[in-house]
């Protein structure tokens, strides 16, 4: 039997938690304003501006961070999500968690403040083979229609995280109706009523938004 784990000190026990709490501040305040300064976290989390510094050395540090951890909340999701027997059902609860996590408040709308990292990258790749399989999986089972590219994926997610109206329990109700309506237009019979217009975004366009500005 392994020995337990020992617990932490009074004074690393105080920096987990503080940590914890800065990750917090800064995820409710960098998806509201990601242009917004970082004593703006420190002042939410309630910690003094060197107690942040000390653990991440720069705003782009904590926006990368929070961005690790929105990619991690997406690869844990879909991973899931293929548990699931029935393509279709697959499918559905990739989106549902998807949408209710949240992840793309942490991503993309973070995406272009920092630069990104290789563990970033690699898990952007993973994130983007995952979800390509849930797609595959579900159009060759004829359950989504043959139309929709892996690229369209990425713009469903962001038309819902977009959606912000009244406090967190009515957008998340909000995006849940919002989603009920996107899934009727994805399933096969609705390409019955026509194909989709115009193309599918292009690899390149959707990467170019992590470039850094400025």
């Amino acid at each position: 039997m392994p020995d337990p784990v020992p617990p932490l000190s009074g004074r690393r026990a105080q920096a987990a938690r503080n940590d914890g709490v800065i990750l917090a501040a800064a995820r409710d305040v960098f998806v509201a304003r990601p242009d917004a300064p970082v004593a703006t976290v420190a002042q939410a989390a309630g910690v003094g501006i060197s107690a942040l510094y000390r653990r991440y050395p720069s705003k782009e540090a904590l926006l990368a961070t929070l961005c690790l951890d929105g990619l991690e909340r997406f690869v844990a999701v879909a991973r899931r999500a293929l548990e699931t027997d029935d393509p279709w059902d697959s499918f559905e609860a990739f989106l549902r968690g998807i949408v209710d996590a949240d992840v793309h408040s942490l991503t993309v709308r973070l995406a272009g403040l920092f630069p990104p990292s290789p563990e970033h990258d690699a898990l952007a790749r993973e994130a983007g083979g995952l979800a390509a399989r849930i797609l595959h999986r579900a159009q060759e089972a004829g359950s989504v229609r043959a139309d929709l590219a892996e690229t369209d994926l990425p713009l469903i997610y962001e038309q819902l995280a977009a959606i912000r109206l009244g406090d967190p329990e009515r957008t998340a109700g909000l995006r849940r109706r919002c989603l009920d309506v996107q899934l009727g237009g994805l399933r096969a019979r609705a390409a019955e009523d026509g194909p989709l217009d115009g193309t599918p975004p292009e690899p390149a366009e959707l990467g170019a938004r992590w470039i850094p500005k400025g």
